[in-house]
Parts: C-alpha cells; structure tokens; sequence
C-alpha cells in the first residue's frame, strides 16, 4: 500500500512551524503581547519545536520510502531452483 501519513504530518507540522515562526520573529519586539508568557516567545519557540518535529516527520517518511520492498511470497515459494530436486 502506498499511503504513509507521515507525509501531510510532516507538511502540516512544518507549515504551521514557519507561520508561527515568522509571526513570532515579526511580534518578537512587542513586550506588551508578551506580557502574560512572562516575556517569552512563546510563538517563536513553539514555531521552532514544531518545524523540528515536522522536519523529522518528513525525513522518517522520504527514508521509508527509500527502503527496498520485501521478496514477493509467491516467487520464493513457488520457485524450484531454490529448493534441492525431489527423490
């Protein structure tokens, strides 16, 4: 089957992780919206987590699809010339 979820995982993780980024690098230097997260960026470091955990996603998924496909059963069951000759 070829469905991996990682994929749109890995795309949506990553894409909301650059929004939040950009938004938190933009807002970086408003103290007052800050204020209730004691002065931390919450957007930017919350942007940042996301895009690694979608940027793993993303490897996991294109090393996935980079494994080679297991023996078929039926041609190594079925084959004579891997099984010694019947008496």
């Amino acid at each position: 089957m070829g469905l991996d979820i990682r994929w749109p995982i890995g795309l949506m993780f990553s894409l909301i992780g650059v929004i939040l980024v950009v938004f938190g690098v933009v807002t970086g230097s408003g103290a007052e919206i800050y204020h209730r997260s004691l002065g931390l960026n919450v957007n930017l470091y919350w942007g940042l987590l996301l895009l690694v955990f979608g940027g793993l996603m993303l490897t996991l998924a294109w090393r996935g699809s980079q494994a080679p496909n297991p023996p078929d059963e039926t041609t190594t069951r079925g084959s004579s010339s891997t099984s010694p000759p019947r008496r």
